[in-house]
């Protein structure tokens, strides 16, 4: 049978920045879908897409296509609420925040998503908690969520296999900071999830995608225009991706960090920005009059337990091993270290966090091919944040990596204090972690 549309003619007129009618799009992601064209035709429409945009109309399309593609979940009340981050350095907020609203009585289905370029993904880092299970099914999914009133699962066949797809192109093909390709990816996870409401965080500086507080804005209204559309309540926090959130990058170390911030010794930035998007949350699925009394219920699930207790059922519940919770030699952790201390006395100026992503995968702790397996035990642990002020000599990090990587950590090492790290004679302010609220 001959095909509605052809291919070549689609991609010639994106490429040349025509407007895709819906039909159009629609026919292009189910015929991926089916696997009757190829991943090649699918990056050259991505670059294309990349390099000449999506109108709004087109971006609806693509999100209704990518949403259409697989099953949809609903759930009834209106406290089932997720949460997306469009990621960042050392961001593990999720681990913190999930159990946090849950303790507080909302349901947080999280279909959550593995590393992206030079970012950490939840999925792979929550696999370092061994038999973790995160390929549940549809089912499952809603078993746990009803039970527990927590779940964590990675991107299944059935949510938006579009995006699943996709997701795993982009990765690979430079075409992942698109404000239109992000929308229709977010939102037909989250919308396929069944969540009423949906809190955004939206990373904005040197280690995101969206580098500049305008783009973020851009990015956070394209998301809750969307989130109108399908009659969800949403909220959005532009927040500081300029320097590494909390201490630590590196998958069973970040594990370590979010477990101490529920037992209320976390970082205080981690703390901070976790309560803060629980409130949102928690104020979404109305547990909550106002945001200040969602943020006090937020506050004391960390305070008597409650929260690490989600934390550990959670675990418990899909397979993994929750000693690890008061025992954090059990997740892989690299024996060797190496610490980078400050070439010259002075303030901490900038760090490049996207490089700081980079360096990582070199160490083994991200992806550069879809079939690449992360190391879970490397990691960066960062001594300092922006506006500290050094002496010559001062520990800046300490580099976690095997023995045998030490060639690699030596030249990782210099390349912080050169092209990652920034020193400045100046004093300097420290960085504003919330930026903006929109909601």
């Amino acid at each position: 049978m001959k095909a509605k549309y052809d291919v070549y003619q689609l991609l010639d007129a994106k490429k040349k920045g025509l407007e895709l009618t819906r039909p159009q799009i629609k026919w292009f992601i189910d015929q991926y879908t089916q696997g009757l064209i190829q991943d090649y035709h699918v990056s050259a429409f991505l670059m294309a897409a990349f390099i000449n945009g999506l109108n709004s109309e087109e971006t609806a399309s693509l999100t209704d296509a990518m949403l259409e593609s697989g099953a949809q979940l609903k759930f009834k009340g209106q406290n089932v609420i997720d949460k997306h981050s469009t990621g960042g350095i050392g961001d593990k907020a999720s681990f913190i925040l999930a159990p946090i609203a849950a303790a507080a009585g909302v349901k947080v289905p999280m279909i959550a998503g593995r590393g992206l370029g030079h970012t950490g993904g939840t999925v792979d880092k929550v696999e370092a908690i061994r038999g973790f299970k995160t390929d549940l099914n549809l089912t499952q999914f809603s078993e746990l969520l009803n039970k527990n009133g927590v779940v964590l699962i990675g991107q299944t066949p059935e949510i938006a296999p579009a995006d699943r797809l996709i997701y795993a192109l982009r990765d690979v093909t430079a075409t992942i900071d698109s404000i239109p390709l992000i929308t229709a990816s977010i939102m037909s996870k989250k919308l396929a999830e069944g969540a009423n409401g949906i809190v955004f965080d939206i990373k904005v500086g040197s280690g995101a995608f969206m580098k500049t507080k305008s783009d973020a804005k851009k990015l956070a209204l394209s998301l809750m225009q969307t989130a109108k559309r399908f009659k969800k309540g949403s909220a959005a926090l532009l927040t500081d991706m300029d320097q590494p959130l909390g201490h630590f990058v590196g998958h069973s170390h970040e594990l370590i960090e979010s477990i101490e911030t529920l037992k209320g010794q976390g970082p205080k930035d981690l703390a901070l920005l976790s309560i803060e998007l629980a409130a949102h949350m928690i104020f979404l699925a109305k547990k909550a009059k106002t945001l200040d009394l969602a943020r006090d219920k937020a506050i004391s699930t960390i305070t008597d337990g409650s929260a690490l207790k989600k934390f550990r059922e959670l675990i418990d519940a899909q397979g993994g091993d929750s000693k690890v919770i008061d025992n954090y030699s059990l997740l892989p952790q690299a024996k060797a270290k190496t610490v980078v201390r400050a070439p010259k006395s002075g303030y901490l100026e900038s760090f490049q966090n996207e490089k700081i992503g980079h360096l990582l995968i070199d160490l083994g702790g991200g992806r550069r091919t879809k079939t690449d397996k992360i190391d879970f035990a490397v990691a960066f642990e960062f001594h300092r944040k922006k506006g500290d002020q050094l002496k010559k000599g001062d520990a800046l990090l300490t580099i976690h990596h095997h023995p045998e990587q030490k060639n690699v950590a030596d030249r990782i090492s210099k390349e912080m204090v050169t092209e990652v790290i920034k020193l400045s004679s100046k004093k300097i302010k420290p960085s504003q972690l919330i930026i903006e609220t929109i909601a």
